[in-house]
């Protein structure tokens, strides 16, 4: 019986241990097999950072505003007798615009004007016949109110006939005519919009703690979406003389050339203030900033030979961009190699391949250039 028993227990030994050793040969041979798997390089595009001038800036959005802007209106009711502009012209401050019906009121002036005529004849009558006591002081001076009068209400009737009359108040150009002829308008209605439109105004607002960082005079920068790619420069014309309570922003106006007129009153636009001085900072295109949970971070390429090398992981800090351009103020040096193109290929040490043939140029301050 004991024999039997320990012939059992060598056989289960045996079978255990040969099933261990054949486990431990397996995973062995996995692990072999794993690690003779070769990591193929990924195809990436690089470009070397290097030190370049760096001026801090204020980004905001705002809006564009004329300088001088309004909807023309009359404050007379009338019948539309003659329109003498087109939508989209050029005007001269003071240049009629828009007649309506006055043949009332102008015969009326006219009647006003022969009585104030009479009443400095008259006047001039009596002045002569005081000198021979014809007629009396009283009379004299009775002559000189009616006169006044008189030439008082011509000019108030002059005054209403003007009210018929529409004319630029200041040069621009006109929008699109809203009336034709023979309509009727009633006082305050909308004829056509003027706008000056050289210089335009830019209207934006920044956090009350750049108000130690903002002046007059310091050079802006805007862009708008209807021209992507160009920068529109001024500089900044007024600072609001208190901050909104419910967003304790500042507004600040920006004053910028527009001749030709390209720019117009109510674009959405993006403005940008240079501030403090400029610095030698490494920058590397946006593109090869990677966003991460815990940080921004680049992959810089190390033991670079042939074409080819190891992705390093490296975390940055940065200022904020400008144009295709980044800041960094930590993380990486100048002359190192930084991948631009392929990161979402790449982990820390995989290794890479050098393709730079389709590699766009980065500008900190992009133009569009004509083809």
């Amino acid at each position: 019986m004991t024999k039997r028993m320990t012939i059992m227990l060598a056989v289960m030994a045996v079978l255990f241990g040969g099933l261990y050793g054949f486990q431990t040969f397996k995973d062995m041979m996995i692990r072999k097999a794993i690690g003779a798997m070769a990591n193929p390089p990924q195809t990436v595009s690089t470009v070397v950072a290097s030190t370049a001038p760096w001026r801090s800036t204020l980004s905001s959005i705002g809006s564009l505003r004329a300088v001088n802007g309004a909807d023309l209106a009359l404050q007379a009711s009338g019948i539309v007798q003659r329109i003498q502009f087109s939508s989209g012209d050029e005007v001269a401050e003071g240049q009629p615009l828009l007649q309506l019906v006055a043949t009332d009121d102008v015969a009326k002036l006219q009647s006003l004007q022969a009585t104030a005529e009479n009443y400095a004849i008259v006047l001039k009558r009596d002045e002569e016949q005081i000198k021979f006591n014809a007629v009396s002081q009283a009379t004299l001076d009775s002559d000189r109110a009616n006169l006044k009068n008189a030439r008082a209400l011509v000019e108030q009737q002059k005054a209403i006939v003007e009210q018929k009359t529409l004319r630029a108040p200041f040069a621009g150009r006109l929008g699109i005519r809203a009336v034709d002829i023979g309509q009727f308008l009633s006082a305050g209605t909308t004829i056509v919009t003027l706008q000056s439109l050289d210089p335009i105004y830019v209207d934006f607002y920044l956090p009350q703690q750049a108000l130690a960082s903002i002046n007059i005079g310091q050079d802006v920068t805007a862009t708008v979406d209807a021209f992507p790619g160009e920068r529109f420069t001024g500089r900044v014309s007024a600072i609001n003389a208190k901050v909104d309570s419910g967003s304790r922003n500042i507004q600040v106006r920006a004053t910028i050339a527009n001749n030709p007129a390209r720019l117009l009153p109510g674009m959405f636009a993006k403005a940008e203030i240079d501030t403090g001085k400029p610095e030698d900072i490494v920058t590397v295109p946006l593109t090869a900033i990677v966003n991460n949970a815990y940080g921004d971070l680049v992959y810089v390429v190390d033991n670079l030979h042939d074409g080819q090398g190891a992705a390093r992981q490296m975390f940055v800090k940065t200022r904020p961009a400008k144009g295709d351009r980044i800041a960094v103020t930590d993380g990486i040096k100048s002359g190192e190699s930084v991948v631009i193109a392929g990161q979402i290929k790449l982990r820390n040490g995989s290794p890479v391949r050098i393709d730079n043939s389709h590699v766009p140029l980065a500008e900190a301050a992009p133009t569009v250039v004509d083809q």
